[in-house]
Protein backbone atom coordinates (compact mmCIF):
# COMPACT_ATOMS: atom_id res chain seq x y z
CA UNK A 1 0.00 0.00 0.00
CA UNK A 2 3.09 2.27 0.86
CA UNK A 3 4.52 1.45 -2.66
CA UNK A 4 1.57 2.21 -4.45
CA UNK A 5 0.84 5.55 -2.43
CA UNK A 6 3.96 6.63 -3.60
CA UNK A 7 3.45 5.80 -6.76
CA UNK A 8 0.28 7.19 -7.27
CA UNK A 9 2.16 10.62 -5.84
CA UNK A 10 5.04 10.90 -7.92
CA UNK A 11 2.63 10.80 -11.26
CA UNK A 12 0.49 13.50 -9.72
CA UNK A 13 3.86 15.10 -9.60
CA UNK A 14 4.94 14.75 -12.76
CA UNK A 15 1.40 13.13 -17.53
CA UNK A 16 1.29 12.34 -21.24
CA UNK A 17 -1.33 12.60 -23.91
CA UNK A 18 -0.47 8.94 -25.39
CA UNK A 19 0.74 5.83 -24.62
CA UNK A 20 3.74 3.75 -25.20
CA UNK A 21 3.41 0.39 -24.58
CA UNK A 22 6.01 -0.39 -21.27
CA UNK A 23 7.80 -3.86 -22.09
CA UNK A 24 7.08 -3.77 -25.77
CA UNK A 25 8.24 -0.15 -27.11
CA UNK A 26 4.61 -0.31 -29.22
CA UNK A 27 1.68 2.29 -28.55
CA UNK A 28 -0.78 0.38 -25.84
CA UNK A 29 -1.23 0.26 -22.29
CA UNK A 30 1.61 -1.41 -19.87
CA UNK A 31 1.53 -5.00 -21.24
CA UNK A 32 -1.23 -4.87 -23.05
CA UNK A 33 -2.32 -4.01 -26.80
CA UNK A 34 -4.71 -1.83 -27.20
CA UNK A 35 -6.27 -0.37 -31.20
CA UNK A 36 -4.85 2.96 -30.21
CA UNK A 37 -2.40 4.18 -32.80
CA UNK A 38 -0.01 7.38 -32.81
CA UNK A 39 -0.28 10.39 -34.87
CA UNK A 40 0.80 9.80 -38.56
CA UNK A 41 4.94 10.14 -38.89
CA UNK A 42 5.45 9.94 -35.08
CA UNK A 43 8.42 9.04 -33.76
CA UNK A 44 8.71 7.50 -30.12
CA UNK A 45 12.68 6.28 -28.74
CA UNK A 46 12.34 5.21 -24.97
CA UNK A 47 14.21 3.29 -22.50
CA UNK A 48 12.53 1.21 -19.54
CA UNK A 49 14.02 -0.56 -16.00
CA UNK A 50 11.48 -3.49 -15.64
CA UNK A 51 10.52 -5.40 -13.02
CA UNK A 52 11.02 -9.61 -14.15
CA UNK A 53 7.35 -9.94 -12.89
CA UNK A 54 6.19 -7.44 -15.76
CA UNK A 55 8.52 -9.72 -18.62
CA UNK A 56 7.96 -13.41 -20.61
CA UNK A 57 9.18 -15.79 -18.71
CA UNK A 58 12.96 -15.82 -20.39
CA UNK A 59 13.69 -12.71 -17.94
CA UNK A 60 13.57 -14.05 -14.19
CA UNK A 61 15.97 -11.11 -12.91
CA UNK A 62 14.39 -7.38 -13.47
CA UNK A 63 16.40 -6.34 -16.60
CA UNK A 64 16.14 -2.89 -18.92
CA UNK A 65 14.80 -2.56 -22.36
CA UNK A 66 15.28 0.35 -25.21
CA UNK A 67 13.05 0.81 -28.24
CA UNK A 68 12.81 2.91 -31.65
CA UNK A 69 9.34 3.11 -32.86
CA UNK A 70 7.77 5.09 -35.74
CA UNK A 71 3.70 5.17 -37.03
CA UNK A 72 4.94 5.03 -41.24
CA UNK A 73 1.37 5.66 -42.04
CA UNK A 74 -1.86 6.60 -39.70
CA UNK A 75 -2.58 2.69 -40.35
CA UNK A 76 0.75 1.45 -39.45
CA UNK A 77 3.40 1.29 -36.90
CA UNK A 78 7.07 -0.17 -36.39
CA UNK A 79 9.32 -0.73 -33.48
CA UNK A 80 12.70 -2.10 -33.11
CA UNK A 81 13.50 -3.40 -29.21
CA UNK A 82 16.56 -4.29 -27.42
CA UNK A 83 16.54 -6.29 -23.95
CA UNK A 84 19.05 -6.73 -21.63
CA UNK A 85 20.53 -10.20 -21.22
CA UNK A 86 22.65 -11.50 -18.08
CA UNK A 87 25.04 -13.97 -17.92
CA UNK A 88 23.90 -16.31 -15.51
CA UNK A 89 25.60 -19.68 -14.35
CA UNK A 90 22.74 -21.82 -15.64
CA UNK A 91 21.36 -20.47 -19.05
CA UNK A 92 19.96 -22.01 -22.58
CA UNK A 93 19.01 -25.53 -22.58
CA UNK A 94 19.76 -26.07 -18.89
CA UNK A 95 23.25 -25.89 -19.46
CA UNK A 96 25.71 -24.39 -16.69
CA UNK A 97 29.08 -22.99 -18.58
CA UNK A 98 27.21 -21.00 -21.53
CA UNK A 99 28.80 -17.89 -20.38
CA UNK A 100 32.00 -17.56 -18.82
CA UNK A 101 32.20 -17.20 -15.06
CA UNK A 102 33.75 -13.91 -14.58
CA UNK A 103 30.68 -12.51 -16.78
CA UNK A 104 28.19 -13.92 -13.93
CA UNK A 105 25.21 -11.50 -13.44
CA UNK A 106 26.32 -8.43 -15.02
CA UNK A 107 24.37 -7.61 -18.27
CA UNK A 108 26.68 -8.89 -21.76
CA UNK A 109 23.70 -9.37 -24.36
CA UNK A 110 20.42 -8.02 -25.98
CA UNK A 111 18.17 -9.72 -27.32
CA UNK A 112 16.18 -7.83 -30.73
CA UNK A 113 13.17 -8.06 -31.34
CA UNK A 114 10.64 -6.28 -34.35
CA UNK A 115 7.19 -5.64 -34.24
CA UNK A 116 4.23 -3.92 -35.96
CA UNK A 117 0.80 -3.05 -35.75
CA UNK A 118 -2.03 -2.49 -38.37
CA UNK A 119 -5.00 -0.84 -38.22
CA UNK A 120 -7.83 -2.31 -39.65
CA UNK A 121 -10.78 -0.64 -38.65
CA UNK A 122 -10.72 2.99 -37.36
CA UNK A 123 -12.84 4.63 -34.50
CA UNK A 124 -16.19 5.98 -35.58
CA UNK A 125 -16.05 5.06 -39.43
CA UNK A 126 -19.54 3.49 -39.94
CA UNK A 127 -20.97 4.59 -36.27
CA UNK A 128 -20.01 6.99 -33.72
CA UNK A 129 -20.06 3.80 -31.28
CA UNK A 130 -18.25 1.52 -33.43
CA UNK A 131 -14.68 1.18 -31.87
CA UNK A 132 -11.20 0.98 -33.30
CA UNK A 133 -9.37 -2.54 -34.38
CA UNK A 134 -5.94 -2.93 -34.62
CA UNK A 135 -3.63 -6.42 -35.17
CA UNK A 136 -0.14 -6.90 -34.71
CA UNK A 137 2.78 -9.09 -33.79
CA UNK A 138 5.58 -8.65 -31.29
CA UNK A 139 8.60 -10.34 -32.32
CA UNK A 140 7.10 -12.55 -34.92
CA UNK A 141 9.19 -12.72 -37.65
CA UNK A 142 11.01 -15.77 -36.39
CA UNK A 143 10.41 -18.96 -35.94
CA UNK A 144 8.48 -18.70 -32.49
CA UNK A 145 5.52 -19.44 -34.54
CA UNK A 146 6.35 -22.96 -34.41
CA UNK A 147 7.06 -22.67 -30.64
CA UNK A 148 10.04 -22.45 -29.08
CA UNK A 149 11.74 -23.47 -25.84
CA UNK A 150 14.18 -22.56 -23.14
CA UNK A 151 15.51 -26.15 -22.69
CA UNK A 152 16.56 -26.93 -26.41
CA UNK A 153 19.59 -25.70 -28.25
CA UNK A 154 20.10 -23.54 -31.43
CA UNK A 155 19.56 -25.78 -34.21
CA UNK A 156 17.99 -28.58 -31.94
CA UNK A 157 14.05 -26.81 -32.68
CA UNK A 158 15.36 -23.78 -30.65
CA UNK A 159 13.44 -20.16 -31.24
CA UNK A 160 14.31 -17.57 -29.18
CA UNK A 161 11.66 -14.54 -30.17
CA UNK A 162 11.19 -14.79 -26.45
CA UNK A 163 8.79 -11.47 -26.92
CA UNK A 164 6.67 -13.18 -29.59
CA UNK A 165 2.74 -12.98 -29.37
CA UNK A 166 0.11 -12.09 -32.22
CA UNK A 167 -2.80 -10.23 -31.26
CA UNK A 168 -5.94 -8.46 -32.20
CA UNK A 169 -7.29 -5.32 -30.07
CA UNK A 170 -10.36 -3.40 -29.77
CA UNK A 171 -10.75 0.40 -28.51
CA UNK A 172 -13.21 2.68 -27.45
CA UNK A 173 -13.20 5.66 -26.39
CA UNK A 174 -15.96 7.59 -24.51
CA UNK A 175 -15.70 11.81 -23.55
CA UNK A 176 -16.34 13.07 -20.65
CA UNK A 177 -16.84 16.75 -20.82
CA UNK A 178 -14.35 19.16 -19.09
CA UNK A 179 -13.16 16.16 -17.59
CA UNK A 180 -11.27 13.91 -19.30
CA UNK A 181 -11.57 10.79 -21.84
CA UNK A 182 -12.15 7.24 -20.82
CA UNK A 183 -10.48 4.31 -22.77
CA UNK A 184 -11.76 0.89 -22.82
CA UNK A 185 -9.40 -1.63 -24.51
CA UNK A 186 -9.92 -5.55 -25.13
CA UNK A 187 -7.42 -7.72 -26.80
CA UNK A 188 -7.20 -11.21 -28.04
CA UNK A 189 -3.35 -12.63 -27.45
CA UNK A 190 -1.65 -15.43 -29.06
CA UNK A 191 1.66 -17.19 -28.82
CA UNK A 192 2.66 -20.47 -29.65
CA UNK A 193 5.99 -20.59 -27.42
CA UNK A 194 5.80 -23.63 -25.40
CA UNK A 195 7.03 -21.82 -22.56
CA UNK A 196 4.75 -18.69 -22.85
CA UNK A 197 1.67 -20.46 -24.23
CA UNK A 198 -1.13 -18.34 -24.85
CA UNK A 199 -4.55 -17.93 -26.69
CA UNK A 200 -6.07 -15.18 -23.95
CA UNK A 201 -8.12 -12.50 -23.70
CA UNK A 202 -6.41 -9.43 -21.97
CA UNK A 203 -9.13 -6.12 -20.87
CA UNK A 204 -8.00 -3.08 -19.46
CA UNK A 205 -8.90 1.33 -19.38
CA UNK A 206 -7.40 4.10 -18.68
CA UNK A 207 -8.45 7.69 -18.19
CA UNK A 208 -6.99 10.91 -19.65
CA UNK A 209 -7.77 14.10 -17.81
CA UNK A 210 -8.55 17.37 -19.55
CA UNK A 211 -9.97 19.11 -16.96
CA UNK A 212 -12.00 22.85 -17.98
CA UNK A 213 -9.24 26.01 -18.26
CA UNK A 214 -8.47 27.55 -15.60
CA UNK A 215 -5.26 29.13 -13.46
CA UNK A 216 -5.08 27.06 -10.71
CA UNK A 217 -2.26 25.30 -10.60
CA UNK A 218 -4.13 22.04 -9.31
CA UNK A 219 -5.57 21.56 -12.43
CA UNK A 220 -2.40 22.14 -14.99
CA UNK A 221 -0.81 19.54 -13.29
CA UNK A 222 -3.64 17.19 -13.40
CA UNK A 223 -4.18 18.26 -17.23
CA UNK A 224 -3.73 15.18 -19.42
CA UNK A 225 -2.38 12.87 -16.51
CA UNK A 226 -2.70 9.03 -18.64
CA UNK A 227 -3.94 6.45 -15.47
CA UNK A 228 -3.96 2.77 -16.48
CA UNK A 229 -5.05 -0.43 -15.19
CA UNK A 230 -5.07 -3.95 -17.19
CA UNK A 231 -5.77 -7.50 -16.45
CA UNK A 232 -3.02 -9.57 -18.84
CA UNK A 233 -2.46 -12.91 -19.13
CA UNK A 234 0.72 -15.30 -19.96
CA UNK A 235 3.87 -13.57 -17.21
CA UNK A 236 4.17 -17.05 -15.64
CA UNK A 237 7.39 -16.72 -13.30
CA UNK A 238 10.07 -18.68 -13.94
CA UNK A 239 12.77 -20.18 -11.25
CA UNK A 240 16.62 -19.20 -11.95
CA UNK A 241 16.90 -22.57 -12.95
CA UNK A 242 14.66 -22.21 -15.84
CA UNK A 243 11.73 -24.03 -14.61
CA UNK A 244 8.14 -22.77 -13.90
CA UNK A 245 6.58 -22.08 -10.71
CA UNK A 246 3.53 -24.42 -10.98
CA UNK A 247 1.78 -21.42 -8.01
CA UNK A 248 2.46 -18.53 -10.57
CA UNK A 249 -0.51 -16.87 -11.54
CA UNK A 250 -1.85 -17.18 -15.15
CA UNK A 251 -3.06 -13.48 -15.07
CA UNK A 252 -1.98 -10.45 -13.40
CA UNK A 253 -3.59 -7.25 -12.59
CA UNK A 254 -1.50 -4.01 -13.59
CA UNK A 255 -1.30 -0.10 -12.51
CA UNK A 256 0.78 2.75 -14.36
CA UNK A 257 0.34 6.13 -15.38
CA UNK A 258 2.15 8.61 -18.30
CA UNK A 259 3.46 12.05 -17.68
CA UNK A 260 4.55 14.29 -19.87
CA UNK A 261 7.89 16.79 -19.07
CA UNK A 262 7.92 19.20 -21.54
CA UNK A 263 4.98 19.53 -24.17
CA UNK A 264 4.17 16.02 -24.68
CA UNK A 265 7.65 15.24 -25.99
CA UNK A 266 9.65 14.15 -22.59
CA UNK A 267 7.52 11.74 -21.02
CA UNK A 268 7.95 9.39 -18.08
CA UNK A 269 5.62 6.24 -17.38
CA UNK A 270 5.92 3.85 -14.07
CA UNK A 271 4.05 0.81 -13.23
CA UNK A 272 3.10 -1.15 -10.57
CA UNK A 273 3.14 -4.78 -11.53
CA UNK A 274 0.64 -6.99 -9.74
CA UNK A 275 0.41 -4.06 -7.89
CA UNK A 276 3.29 -4.32 -6.05
CA UNK A 277 6.61 -4.05 -8.19
CA UNK A 278 7.85 -1.27 -9.68
CA UNK A 279 9.21 -0.73 -12.97
CA UNK A 280 10.19 3.18 -14.23
CA UNK A 281 10.88 4.78 -17.74
CA UNK A 282 11.11 7.56 -19.61
CA UNK A 283 10.58 8.11 -23.42
CA UNK A 284 10.91 10.70 -26.15
CA UNK A 285 8.70 11.92 -28.54
CA UNK A 286 8.10 13.65 -31.74
CA UNK A 287 5.71 14.35 -35.19
CA UNK A 288 7.31 14.54 -38.15
CA UNK A 289 4.71 15.86 -39.88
Amino acid sequence: MKKFAFFIGLCLCLVSKAEAQFSYGTTGLLNMPTADMQRDKTFMAGANWLSHHGTVPRWWYDTWNYYLNITIFPWLEVGYLCTGHKAVKTDYGNRSGYWVPSTYGKFINQDRSFHFRLRLWKEGWWKIWTPQIVAGANDGIGDSWNGGSLSAQSGQGYSNGFWNRYYLAVTKHFEFENVGTLGAHVSWIYSRRSDNDLNDPAVGINFRFRLKDGEKFWRKAVNGLNLMAEVTPGYTDVRENLTFDPDGPKYQVNVGATYSLWKDRINVVGALYRCKYPSVGMYFKVCLK
